[in-house]
């Protein structure tokens, strides 16, 4: 394993009309865990369903329903918690937070506020080589999602939804740790890749699977400093929360916009108030959506439905010994396995199956070229194409076939491209398709040779040239492919170029 080691960033300074100011960020993630069955219930989670399909007398707080604890949810939470170094809480509770929507139909959500089943982790966000960002998570509770209110299909009516109602959600709740809106994207990135690979979540951030509440607020340089040293919140500045952000581009527009109009009315003498906001991509600006609740505004008392939830570390270890491996890890082991760059190994791990496909055709071959021909050849077609790597037409198997083709020095790098070009349209067997393709690169010296003679011979000019200045030899070689049909092996007509003009 290699030894990384990392900074921590500069915060980014923006400068106000009077003063310099600073960005601090909490977040509060909500990501829908990957099961079956919703959280309380057994109705399906199925996307895409026919609307209020999904329902079950519990989602829809039908009279004397109670909820039933779906435990492969709590398995999902624990999980998440493990692979963000997180304490699990053998003991915890559900609580009701009360507030009304049409589309929660009980009138409240059964979730966490005092016993969450995950306490206080960590996720580590690298931002470049050596340059990381060490967030903490305050807890992950488990909660229920609402329903879905739908306004654009009658001029005078809405309609709600439940298919959602009652589905998992974890909350991931950051400290305020992260410090610009480019942290706050690859945060949300990081920790979606961590999900996805721990499978609790698929991170489909689109269907609404992962959205984020964005907690901003801005201070004067060296007030954050203060914040560390006495956990007083009142150093950060008073925040205001961006609700349910579920794209990366608009939530870094949304935090350089909120954090502009806080420093705006900062610095014209005004107060900032906390309120939940909603940021509107159409105008770029945040916008009031209400204002900020407290706790005591929902009314949480403990859920009398529920009993507390106990679990047992013997479960919780069997859990952990069956962890996957996560991507610093991964990360680490292809950079020392393979000898890959950092960059290499980060755009590799970056999602699971990627990984697992880079693995399969670098296993017993060069990893620095496997690297290559995956990043560049093989995502660099399928980003043209619009497809993920599970739709990719060329296998692992078949593009470790090509690159075995080259290793042996059948083909050329040249040849090898073509023949990528014919299996990704055509399929087939690539040491099959190259032989009934005629692709065979030359290597019977005496054909080589003849072919470099008969260059040189016809260019005497451009042997002085070459003599005089042996980096123009490489105008030979060109030359040499080219008159064998580019199947002359280019290692061996550069060796008997610079035999021939004795450089």
């Amino acid at each position: 394993m290699l030894d990384l080691t990392y900074e921590n960033p500069k915060p980014k300074v923006i400068s106000g009309a009077k003063h310099d100011w600073e960005i601090v960020i909490g977040m509060e993630i909500h990501a829908q865990v990957s099961s079956n069955a919703k959280l309380f219930s057994g109705a399906s989670t199925q996307v895409g369903a026919e609307p209020n399909s999904n329902v079950a007398f519990v989602d829809a707080a039908m009279p004397g329903m109670l909820p039933v604890i779906n435990d492969y949810c709590v398995e999902q939470a624990v999980r998440s918690g493990l692979g963000l170094k997180a304490q699990i809480n053998l003991r915890s509770a559900f609580d009701r937070k009360n507030y009304f929507y049409p589309d929660l139909p009980q009138g409240y959500q059964i979730s966490q506020l005092y016993h969450p089943i995950v306490g206080e982790g960590e996720v580590l966000v690298e931002l470049s080589p050596g340059i990381a960002r060490l967030v903490r998570v305050e807890r992950i509770h488990l909660e229920q999602d609402a329903g879905k209110s739908i306004h654009d299909m009658d001029p005078t009516m809405s309609f709600v939804d439940f298919n959602r109602t009652g589905v998992a959600l974890m909350e991931i709740v950051s400290r305020p740790d992260i410090r610009s809106a480019e942290e706050a994207t690859a945060y949300v990135t990081k920790l979606r890749q961590i999900l996805r690979y721990l499978g609790t979540c698929d991170g489909n951030m689109q269907n609404g699977n992962l959205r984020a509440d964005v907690n901003v607020s801005v201070c004067r340089p060296g007030q954050y400093e203060k914040y560390q040293a006495t956990q007083d919140f009142g150093h950060l500045g008073t925040r205001c929360e961006i609700k349910n952000m579920n794209s990366m581009r608009f939530m870094t527009q949304a935090i350089d916009y909120e954090a502009r109009r806080q420093i705006a009315i900062l610095e014209d003498g005004g107060k900032v108030h906390q309120e939940t906001r909603l940021y509107d991509p159409d105008k770029g600006e945040t916008r009031s959506m209400r204002s900020k609740e407290e706790a005591h505004d929902y009314r949480y008392f403990p859920c009398p439905d529920l009993l507390p939830l106990e679990i047992e570390q013997a479960w919780v270890d069997d859990i952990a010994a069956n962890m996957p491996e996560l991507p610093d890890a991964k990360k680490t082991r292809f950079m020392g396995d393979f000898g890959l760059t950092d960059y290499d190994a980060n755009v590799l791990t970056a999602d699971l199956d990627s990984a697992d496909f880079f693995e399969l055709v670098a296993n017993g071959r060069d990893g620095k070229i496997a690297a290559n021909w995956v990043i560049n050849e093989l995502f660099g077609r399928l980003n043209k194409e619009s497809l993920t790597i599970e739709a990719t037409p060329v296998s692992a198997e078949q593009l470790g076939g090509i690159i075995d083709l080259i290793g042996s020095g059948e083909i050329s790098g040249k040849m090898a491209k073509d023949l990528f070009e014919i299996i990704w349209t055509e399929g087939g067997d690539p040491a099959k398709v190259a032989a009934s393709h005629g692709m065979k690169q030359v290597t019977d010296t005496g054909e080589i040779e003849a072919a470099v003679d008969e260059i040189i011979a016809a260019n005497p000019d451009q042997v002085e040239k070459a003599k005089a200045n042996p980096k123009l030899a490489g105008w030979f070689v060109g030359q040499v492919i080219k008159a064998t049909g580019g199947k002359a092996a280019p290692a061996m007509v550069q060796q008997l170029v610079a035999q021939r003009l004795g450089l």
